[in-house]
């Protein structure tokens, strides 16, 4: 299986399960159900996660794609155009949908504009997606494509361009790219360390406050990842090392949804030891922001 069949295989994922999270959003807030429109903001989070791997092996698809002269170019660079707003999009709503889960916890409810931005941003990233969706079915599909096409321009090119012509784009995408692991691992090293013992005098109730300063440095990492593997494919493509950074990178975001949801590690107050599941979380997310690092670091001699 190379990335093409594994983005055929993640694509359907983004597509219904951000039509479910939605669904089951609007069903809250019909029936006021504070417990459903918990489930269905953790449903958009996880979505959200998803996404990123499922555009990046859309990206792998249509590098394999290139050459291919029975598929027309304009039906994958429409498709590769709708993906990166739908990318963008699914960025924002899952970052003001864990924002609510975060609320959950803290306050026993989101903030009502919290509310109304992820409802408002679920709509407009459902029919995205499902447009990005419609527009990849005409690849392969001849039975469905138009009868003519106009050409499309794509956009990665454009951006590769400017990324790698002007010579202050990728220094400054690094610096953010390092204070957005800055602010990640320093969260969670904190987090998981009092987890683990240390620190006992400091409730994780304190720490918790800290969790969207992390959530502030995964998006910008993943904003800026983007520039880098928009400007750079062939540094990542049939790249091991950046496979299992995206997987560990997954495992960690779980990771914080564990702490930002679950009732275990809310009950750790002061001088009180963590429950086993926190600090197997814990080193699970610790070694995996590592190896996140490790492999970052490794990618131009692990590429093939």
């Amino acid at each position: 299986m190379n990335l093409a069949h594994l983005h055929i295989v993640l694509n359907h994922v983004p597509s219904l399960g951000m039509l479910l999270g939605l669904v089951l959003f609007i069903a809250a807030l019909y029936k006021k159900s504070e417990s459903l429109k918990k489930v269905s903001l953790q449903v958009i989070v996880i979505v959200a996660l998803l996404a990123l791997p499922t555009y990046l092996s859309g990206n792998a698809a249509q590098w394999m794609l290139q050459n291919r002269t029975d598929i027309p170019k304009a039906f994958v660079e429409a498709h590769q155009n709708a993906a990166m707003v739908t990318l963008g999009l699914m960025t924002i709503t899952g970052t003001f949908a864990w924002f609510g889960l975060w609320q959950f916890r803290r306050y026993s409810r989101p903030g009502g504009g919290t509310t109304v931005a992820v409802l408002i941003l679920s709509i407009f990233t459902t029919a995205a997606i499902l447009q990005t969706a419609s527009l990849g079915g005409l690849i392969n599909h001849t039975e469905i494509r138009p009868p003519a096409v106009d050409e499309v321009a794509g956009w990665r090119e454009p951006v590769s361009l400017f990324t790698n012509s002007e010579s202050w784009v990728w220094p400054a995408s690094e610096t953010l790219h390092f204070i957005g692991m800055t602010l990640l691992f320093g969260v969670t090293l904190a987090v998981n360390m009092r987890m683990l013992g240390m620190m006992k005098s400091i409730p994780f109730a304190a720490l918790h406050r800290l969790l969207p300063l992390g959530v502030l440095g995964f998006v910008i990492n993943t904003l800026t990842g983007m520039v880098f593997y928009i400007a750079s494919p062939e540094m990542y493509f049939l790249n091991v090392g950046f496979e299992l950074k995206m997987v560990m990178l997954i495992i960690a975001g779980i990771s914080v949804l564990y702490f930002t949801v679950f009732d275990e590690p809310w009950a750790v107050g002061p001088d009180k030891e963590a429950p086993v599941m926190a600090k197997v979380v814990a080193v699970c997310s610790t070694g995996m922001l590592l190896g996140v690092m490790y492999f970052g670091r490794m990618l131009p001699f692990l590429r093939n």
